[in-house]
């Protein structure tokens, strides 16, 4: 049983292909303010190179090269809408996610 499990959890652990990008925008509203974050993190066993964030509105970010297992939080402008986020990079790489909102619990700022 061990093994078999075992098995299973090591596939989550090593990147199966080789070019592969994990991307979460999230919008966190407070009372005052909405901040909106993009975790974008290289989940494939070679290096991504040439990415090219879309924040809607005329909004862009490139990044040179995010190196394997390498994670970044980058932030659009303040006065972006915040609706989705489009990635692009070398090696047919595409990703368009729209923003989730964070769940609120109790005691949290702003809930």
């Amino acid at each position: 049983m061990g093994i078999i499990f075992g098995m299973d959890f090591l596939k989550f652990s090593i990147a199966v292909q080789e070019y592969d990008i994990f991307v979460d925008p999230i919008l966190d509203k407070q009372s005052l303010f909405i901040m909106g974050r993009v975790i974008i993190q290289n989940t494939g066993s070679q290096p991504l190179t040439n990415i090219h964030i879309n924040f809607g509105a005329g909004d862009t970010l490139d990044i040179k090269v995010l190196k394997v297992g390498q994670k970044i939080i980058v932030s659009p402008p303040p006065e972006n809408p915040m609706r989705f986020v489009m990635i692009s990079a070398d090696n047919d790489i595409f990703v368009n996610k729209a923003y989730r909102e964070m769940p609120k619990m109790v005691g949290m700022m702003g809930s």
